[in-house]
């Protein structure tokens, strides 16, 4: 079995290798496909991808290219699909996935508990959200963003300003969020492939930063879930509509579990760290058994 993954790093990028290794050793081959060394075309009303390697010698894609992802690419896995080609996590949860507001709004409506978020596009809506927050500090929060970029606390209005030139953009918008200290919280990863929970971990913001995420802070450790986040996480995963999906809680001192992101192209160098599991196994024994041709 080939299978595809959409990404602009290369076969030592930690997921990649991780991922051809456990292909290997279960006999199939994983192909990584560039998006910006493929051509997808329309001849005579059909769809080709012209470019290296040949896209027809795959079996089944995973778009792995997370919040970098663009037109290029999205024209690039519809393309495929157009093609026949099954993708794990379709074109319409990816797009939802990306946008983290939109996230939170399909969550919501799910009546899954989501931290109270602001949508503003202009830098008139900013004070009126700070207020309906209850002051400062709050959370700034980019629509897209990866490993914890994106992301500021916003502490007094002396730096509203600033940060309003910094990061709004009009078309794409900002999100404010309420500030969670870290103090008496948990920050909690969970991984579902396939509608099963793969792994999970509590991380640990660094020392003077708010943010808990692996590759800012390095620290994580294996937990096992309670049996009411298990289920709340596979809740998260459906709702959204994917497959595969890294799911951020943050657990309040009152117990209550809020959805804090989704992810639809999750790392797992912290969980396979934290964990001893063999993450990129379970990923491609999903791939193998969901899609393998019969």
């Amino acid at each position: 079995m080939n299978i595809g993954i959409i990404t602009v790093r290369g076969s030592d990028y930690h997921p990649n290798r991780r991922l051809s290794e456990a292909a290997a050793q279960q006999g199939h081959k994983i192909i990584l496909l560039h998006p910006y060394r493929l051509c997808p075309s329309l001849v005579e009303s059909k769809p080709e991808v012209s470019g290296q390697p040949d896209v027809g010698s795959i079996d089944v894609v995973l778009p792995r290219q997370g919040a970098t992802l663009g037109d290029s690419c999205l024209a690039l896995i519809r393309h495929i699909s157009l093609m026949g080609i099954p993708l794990v996590n379709d074109l319409d949860s990816i797009l939802l996935a990306k946008n983290q507001f939109q996230t939170l709004q399909v969550l919501a409506a799910s009546r899954i508990l989501v931290p109270d978020t602001l949508f503003v596009n202009s830098p008139e809506g900013f004070k009126p959200a700070i207020d309906r927050l209850k002051g400062y500090p709050v959370v700034l929060k980019q629509t897209s963003g990866r490993q914890g970029k994106g992301v500021i606390l916003l502490k007094n209005e002396l730096t509203l300003d600033s940060a309003i030139d910094d990061h709004l953009d009009k078309r794409k918008g900002l999100l404010v969020q309420q500030f969670i200290p870290p103090v008496g919280r948990k920050d909690i990863r969970v991984l579902v492939v396939g509608g099963k929970v793969a792994g999970a971990v509590e991380l640990k913001p660094k020392k003077g930063d708010f943010r808990a995420n692996f590759h800012l802070s390095q620290k994580s450790r294996s937990i096992i879930l309670s049996a009411e986040l298990e289920r709340l996480a596979l809740k998260t995963a459906g709702a959204v509509g994917l497959e595969i999906a890294g799911i951020d809680f943050i657990v309040g001192q009152d117990g209550k579990a809020m959805v804090l992101e989704v992810n639809y192209s999750p790392g797992f160098k912290g969980m396979e760290s934290a964990t001893g599991l063999d993450i990129a196994a379970k990923i491609v024994e999903y791939v193998m058994t969901s899609y393998l041709k019969k």
